[in-house]
């Protein structure tokens, strides 16, 4: 296959479960979609959707129960160094430095010392932590170590770059700044990302496409196109079709998350309190 058309995923009524049969948990259902080579897209979601058990599923983690998921049309059996997976624990080797830590996958690969260390240094430079190769993981700060496991992900050259909540435990501002640095690495090397997030303006600001999940089981709710053009930049925050696609994006989320909750609060058997579940899985007092 051509460099063209590397880092095609493909989704197939995939449906999985845990559990046995006395104890079966269906944590998602029927999701088909494919990303387009070198295509941006997150998946957004209540809380126990399934949208990491997914990506699970895209990196070789765990296989569906029924279904099928392909990149570049090679069925997907197991972990490969066709997907690099960043998560949202800092997952470096703490006795590693730095560079050695972005060199591991390209030692393992066989590739010569000297063009591994070139390799990991250009990457470095780029993500602004060349002045660090030497340091350890923990003289870093939380958003310099993700910085460092984007890096290591890329070194393999992966088709795909599967993202797991990468900046959950980051502040605030920090998160701002780490999404400006993924867009803009992503830009340079145009590989095909899932990005699994809370956050609907992490997910507009990064995304071609965003993905709704339904409560679980996880289903796909929604497919929206984000029409902002690139390069995003923050002052985009203030833009109308951005306030309108996050108002949609938020009332898509509430239904679902409404839905979760109501399901648990009926589990719960909360009504020998005095509260029953609505229609619309709002509690009510009764």
């Amino acid at each position: 296959m051509s460099e063209a058309v590397k880092g095609l995923i493909s989704i197939e009524q995939v449906g999985i479960c845990f559990g046995g049969s006395d104890n079966l948990v269906e944590a998602v259902s029927d999701i088909s979609m494919r990303v387009q080579p070198g295509e941006f897209i997150s998946i957004i979601g209540p809380s126990g959707c399934g949208k990491s058990t997914l990506l699970n599923a895209v990196a070789g983690f765990i296989q569906p129960t029924v279904g099928s998921i392909g990149v570049d049309g090679v069925p997907v059996v197991g972990p490969g160094a066709d997907r690099g997976m960043v998560f949202q624990q800092y997952s470096l080797f703490p006795w590693l430095s730095v560079r050695k830590n972005v060199e591991f996958g390209l030692k393992m690969k066989g590739m010569p010392r000297s063009q591994r260390e070139t390799t990991a240094r250009t990457l470095l430079g780029l993500a602004g932590l060349l002045a660090f190769e030497n340091h350890y993981p923990d003289q870093l700060s939380g958003g310099m170590k993700q910085r460092v496991g984007i890096v290591r992900a890329l070194a393999t050259s992966p088709q795909v770059l599967l993202m797991d909540e990468p900046f959950g435990a980051l502040d605030a501002q920090t998160r701002v700044i780490m999404q400006q640095i993924l867009t803009n690495i992503w830009q340079r090397f145009r590989i095909s990302v899932i990005f699994i997030t809370h956050d609907i303006d992490e997910a507009i600001f990064l995304s071609d496409r965003i993905f709704v999940m339904t409560a679980r089981p996880g289903r796909i709710k929604q497919e929206v196109v984000v029409p902002l053009p690139r390069p995003r930049t923050p002052a985009m925050e203030g833009h109308p079709a951005y306030m309108s696609l996050k108002s949609r994006l938020r009332e898509l989320i509430r239904e679902e998350s409404l839905k979760a909750m109501g399901g648990e609060l009926h589990d719960g058997g909360l009504s020998g309190f005095g509260i029953e579940v609505g229609p619309e899985g709002v509690a009510e007092l009764v």
